[in-house]
């Protein structure tokens, strides 16, 4: 896939190199954005004077630009040295970012923020894809995982320090922090990644024909369910909380914290299992979801075991990562830039379809108590898809076997 450079002699000897993880902190410092929004919606809506729904729209702007503009910018930059790819990405991120800050005009502010979801889907891509041509084949998995956990690392202290000081600056001072932090990763991108690009003369044609393999959309599909089955829990949780299990306000924010270190643990383990058998990740992931997730229902108001779901819920959610991107990288070995961009599509999909699955139930008439139980159907329907994609590799490795 890559040409591996110098930098994997210390991934074989069982060490990632330096470069994944500033790969990492620069997702942690692109994604903190991300989840800062919530956060300081009511004052974007007062400075703004704006609705409420209205300053919402700039968390599905974001969305919609890493749906449609990730893949669109990873076939535009295909030719491009990827070291040059990351930086850019990481620039144009900043400048829009920068844009949005400067402005008091609504339009303008939704406009940046697509630009920003763009760029922040055209670096996860590239990221990712760089990473694995730093290590060696039995290390995608892991360099993927450790790649990611920068968004873990978003969600967890990221988004929620960058509110903490936007209540102290005003609710730009959070995504100035945001601009710093990125142009930072950028300078250490510049210094710590290597060149790299892809083998041979890069081919668009190539990468939309492996785009056409049915195994690569079953990963998709598992993707986008998977997500959606733990971020339906992980997004209502506070109203779960305090709601079903009646713990006080005070409380929340460390039980958030909680799940994001059950994530880390899922993406550690996640990472060193996933190489050598990813269907194992995949399927303990999706059943571990589905059981942390029915048990956060039917035990949702004890304290205790709720704390210990939450938990289990991190760690299974985050376990399927690992291997959900070995198994991209597996299947796209040829041409793995669109293939990685429209993974992160996916991602952000299935965050991008709780509101509907949970606002659908809502508005029936469902208590928020229910929620998690959808989170246990999106997983369950995960599990076809792994078996069917696993299935398919037994059968197309049995010619072979066969010597056809």
């Amino acid at each position: 896939m890559d040409v591996r450079t110098d930098s994997t002699v210390g991934a074989a000897r069982g060490r990632l190199p330096l470069a994944v993880y500033v790969l990492a902190f620069s997702l942690f410092a692109m994604g903190s954005a991300e989840f800062l929004v919530a956060g300081v919606l009511p004052a974007i809506a007062d400075d703004l004077r704006i609705t409420l729904p209205a300053a919402g729209a700039m968390i599905s702007a974001f969305a919609v630009g890493v749906v449609v503009g990730g893949p669109l910018l990873a076939v535009a930059t295909l030719r491009w040295p990827r070291r040059i790819t990351l930086v850019t990405a990481q620039g144009v991120f900043a400048a829009s970012v920068v844009a949005g800050l400067l402005t008091d005009h609504y339009g303008t502010l939704l406009a940046t923020r697509f630009v920003s979801g763009v760029a922040y889907a055209g670096f996860w891509a590239a990221a990712a894809v760089t990473a694995v041509g730093l290590v060696t084949p039995d290390r995608t998995a892991r360099a993927s995982g450790v790649v990611v956990s920068g968004l873990s690392l978003a969600m967890i202290a990221g988004g929620p320090a960058s509110a903490l000081l936007s209540h102290f600056t005003g609710w730009r001072g959070g995504f100035w922090a945001v601009v710093a932090l990125t142009v930072l990763g950028a300078i250490a991108t510049l210094v710590a990644v290597p060149e790299t690009r892809a083998d041979g003369r890069p081919d668009v044609r190539r990468e939309l024909r492996t785009m056409a393999r049915p195994r690569l959309w079953l990963v998709y599909a598992a993707t986008l369910l998977s997500t959606a089955a733990y971020m339906i829990s992980y997004n209502y949780l506070a109203a779960f909380l305090t709601g079903v299990t009646g713990i006080a306000e005070v409380w929340v924010p460390p039980i958030l914290t909680v799940f994001g270190v059950g994530a880390l643990l899922g993406l550690s383990v996640g990472g060193r299992t996933a190489d050598g058998r990813p269907f194992h990740a995949l399927l303990a992931g999706a059943v571990g979801i589905a059981a942390s997730s029915f048990l956060l229902a039917v035990l949702g108001a004890h304290v205790v075991p709720v704390v210990l779901l939450v938990v289990l819920l991190g760690i299974a959610g985050f376990v399927l990562n690992p291997a959900i991107y070995g198994r991209v990288f597996t299947i796209a070995a040829g041409a793995p830039t669109l293939a990685g961009a429209t993974a992160v599509s996916a991602f952000q999909l299935g965050i991008s379809v709780v509101p509907l699955f949970a606002g659908a139930a809502l508005a029936g008439g469902a208590g928020v108590g229910t929620i998690p139980l959808i989170g246990a159907g999106l997983a369950l329907v995960t599990i076809p898809a792994v078996l069917v994609d696993r299935w398919q590799g037994i059968r197309e490795r049995a010619p072979a076997s066969r010597g056809e």
